[in-house]
């Protein structure tokens, strides 16, 4: 069972963040191999963190020594080779499986920038978060495209654009 929690700070609008990111969450994990969790009476926990472009600037700088916001950051809880043993064998029933912070001017701009609103945006980002949560990358082409393909689809299992139109060079 996915239990998200949605954290909303300003300058991020009031909206329903929580049940946003639940439906993005349980989104991307289906459409992985761990889709079975879902299920599962193990409490799988995700925290995804609305902030200010200032914050993630910090955290990313800090963490990644990259000194410029940037629209996502993942931070897992669970080495990837590890999440299958850990959901299946957790003493307490829970597993916390790692948070998400997403910067509100950065995903704006882009939101903007795709002609798409901020909401939808902000869940392919957390669909893009959740899916590095569970140790998937884009750092080589294959996995960049294996990545992008369940991003894909789970965005078009919650009714959403492909956020990455295919271009003709």
């Amino acid at each position: 069972m996915l239990d998200v929690a949605a954290l909303r700070e300003d300058p991020w609008p009031a909206g329903d963040w929580e049940a946003l990111a639940a439906r993005a969450a349980e989104a991307a994990i289906a459409e992985t191999p761990f889709g079975e969790w879902r299920e599962w009476p193990t409490v799988i926990e995700i925290a995804v963190r609305l902030a200010s472009d200032a914050e993630v600037q910090t955290l990313n700088r800090d963490y990644r020594h990259k000194d410029k916001p940037t629209n996502v950051l993942s931070f897992p809880m669970v080495q990837p080779d590890l999440l299958e043993s850990v959901t299946q064998n957790s003493d307490d029933g829970e597993v916390i499986l790692g948070d998400i912070i997403l910067a509100h001017g950065v995903c704006a701009a882009e939101a903007e920038e795709r002609g798409i609103s901020v909401a939808d945006h902000a869940t392919h980002l957390i669909v893009h978060g959740v899916l590095h949560l569970l140790g998937y990358d884009h750092m080589g082409d294959a996995e960049a495209e294996a990545m992008e393909e369940m991003e894909r689809a789970a965005l078009a299992s919650l009714g959403l654009h492909d956020p990455y139109p295919v271009r003709e060079d």
